[in-house]
């Protein structure tokens, strides 16, 4: 605040208290005028305009043309490296489905905590299996990861068809009590 009154204290006396001569703002007004209307031909006319407005088409059409191009997806590219893998994924990957659909409709109290961890279970081995596929588009050993890959599958299929099996003896122990309560 000290600084601001010394300058203007060192200022006292130079500030023009003048008035602007009569018309002066219709000439400034006039020079602005003047000064926008030279911008815009330049800019407007010319190259300039033609110019702009081809790489502006030429912006949109590389843009249309990145976003309507489609990307393999993972299952294709790993299709072209191992055609068998797509066919053996299809067939692992519906068998594990309907094994998945079966266990949870047999979800009931006795078997919620033993269905919830195999649920658990699988999606920690799917998760590998996306990294396995991310390893093999990568150019990891095919020969190693494919059988990985498989094996990830039928460790899959192990796990849903014993945690079935143990519902199914869950449910008979359970049938044998109900019976022995009722004799």
């Amino acid at each position: 605040m000290d600084n601001l009154e010394t300058i203007f204290n060192n200022l006292k006396g130079s500030f023009d208290k003048e008035e602007p001569a009569i018309g002066h703002e219709a000439r400034f007004l006039k020079k602005l005028n003047n000064r926008n209307e030279r911008t815009r031909r330049s800019w407007g006319q010319g190259i300039w305009k033609p110019l702009l407005m081809a790489a502006s088409i030429a912006l949109l059409i590389a843009i249309g043309f990145g976003y309507f191009i489609e990307k393999p997806t993972t299952d294709q590219r790993i299709a072209k490296i191992s055609p068998e893998v797509s066919k053996t994924e299809f067939y692992f990957a519906n068998l594990i489905n309907e094994q998945t659909k079966l266990l949870q409709n047999e979800s009931s109290p006795e078997t919620k905590q033993m269905v919830e961890d195999a649920m658990l279970q699988l999606r920690k081995l799917e998760k590998d299996y996306k990294k396995m596929e991310q390893d093999l588009l990568n150019g990891g050993n095919s020969k190693f990861i494919l059988s990985a890959m498989v094996t990830n599958f039928q460790t899959r299929i192990s796990l849903l068809q014993e945690v079935l099996q143990q519902i199914e003896e869950i449910k008979a122990v359970n049938e044998k009590e109900k019976t022995h309560t009722l004799i």
